[in-house]
């Protein structure tokens, strides 16, 4: 394994330089949701340069991407993410999500090329994780089809939760959630001369608002409910005939999740029913909780302690946020690690200083640590048919529970 490590040095030390360049293009140019076309493009620019064969435009997605080398074997995927925040940039380091991927494929690619060993890879370009689901349409599509183990790694600070620091963490909960969107459906009318022949679609829209609201002093400590208004009466003296907002529920499981989100469903039908309206529902973006593999975790531990990292095998807290990455884990073997990049107090993802942060060459080489650890973790499950074992049965465990 030593050596095997100093092979994948090796080789990305060839390459850092341009690793460092297609990182900084990425961070440079931020791109939201199904828009990153410049991120697209240079990736794949890139990956060809290196001469990997690319399919652009993977799987009836317009900003995906797959790459796939080696032959024979497992197949082992890598996911690269590159889609931005709006206003604020790259502050969740999606960039350096893609850098780490990257080099993990070209490491371990160029590895069982060199030793002829059977196995293969695949990088695939995952867009609109923020916001959109890229990973859930790429399932459904057939993207993962016949990959045995998906391997990412995401920023994060070194501060993951209070108390708590290190150079990161091999797995971590997350919460699933979902969004709920609501079209309320009156009737226009005088709101001054004949106010009786309306139906008022923004007392159904405030009478579900606080329905949920009430909600939320009988729902765990760790459950989430927010809301926005999108579409309110911008004049007084009509009574609106049509509203429009969205809820987005968390919670720490997808069992707990489709509880709570029965519970909102019936608070928002009926405050549509006391106003006398009616109520379009449409439910969108499932994100899955992620199903935590105890062996990629102590196998990611291992090799960035080797790297001169502080890394937690997992962590039992669960963290606020959401990732679609959730939902690759319900359907194969996931590792979503977290690595840490410095920043100043209070700096973490989704804040502006944290995607500051994320361009800076002492983030690079977090990432880079990171690669060649994925490739590390790569390798074993091509080539170690006990650790893969072990992999596949400690998840299948898991999505039972």
């Amino acid at each position: 394994m030593e050596e095997l490590g100093a092979s994948i040095d090796a080789i990305l030390k060839t390459i850092n330089d341009s690793l460092r360049g297609l990182n900084r293009d990425i961070w440079s140019n931020p791109e939201t949701a199904y828009q990153e076309f410049k991120a697209h493009d240079v990736i794949c620019d890139y990956l060809e340069e290196q001469g990997c064969k690319v399919t652009r435009h993977a799987y009836g997605l317009a900003t995906s991407f797959e790459a796939i080398s080696g032959s024979g074997g497992r197949l082992i995927n890598f996911n690269a993410e590159y889609d931005a925040l709006p206003g604020i940039g790259h502050a969740c380091g999606h960039n350096l999500i893609t850098t780490s991927s990257v080099a993990a494929f070209l490491a371990l690619s160029a590895i069982l090329k060199k030793d002829n060993i059977p196995g293969r890879i695949q990088l695939l370009g995952t867009p609109a994780e923020e916001k959109g689901g890229g990973k859930i349409q790429l399932i459904d599509a057939g993207a993962y089809n016949g990959v045995d183990v998906s391997l990412m790694a995401h920023a994060c600070p070194r501060k993951l939760f209070p108390g708590v620091v290190s150079d990161g963490c091999g797995g971590v909960s997350m919460n699933a959630s979902k969004q709920i969107h609501c079209n309320f459906i009156g009737k226009s009318a005088h709101a001054g001369a004949t106010p009786w022949e309306g139906l008022n679609a923004l007392d159904a829209l405030v009478m579900s608002y606080n329905n949920v609201s009430m909600l939320r002093q009988q729902i765990q400590p760790d459950e989430r409910i927010h809301c926005a208004f999108l579409d309110t009466p911008k004049v007084a003296n009509i009574i609106p005939s049509n509203t429009k907002a969205y809820w987005q529920v968390r919670g720490p499981t997808l069992k707990g999740l489709n509880q709570l989100i029965a519970r909102v469903r019936n608070g928002i039908a009926a405050g549509a029913l006391a106003a006398g309206c009616e109520v379009e529902i449409d439910e969108k973006e499932l994100y899955a909780d992620i199903k935590i593999i105890d062996i990629l975790c102590e196998r990611y531990q291992t090799h960035m302690v080797k790297h001169g990292r502080t890394i937690i095998k997992r962590h039992e807290n669960v963290l606020s946020g959401s990732t679609d990455a959730g939902n690759v884990s319900y359907v194969l073997p996931t590792l979503h690690a977290m690595f840490a990049i410095p920043g100043p107090d209070g700096s973490h993802p989704h804040h502006p200083s944290f995607a500051a942060v994320a361009g800076t060459d002492q983030a690079h080489k977090e990432a880079i640590a990171v690669g060649k650890s994925l490739a590390l973790v790569g390798w074993e499950m091509i080539t170690d048919n006990q650790l893969f074992e072990q992999a596949r049965k400690q998840w299948e465990v898991c999505i039972q529970e």
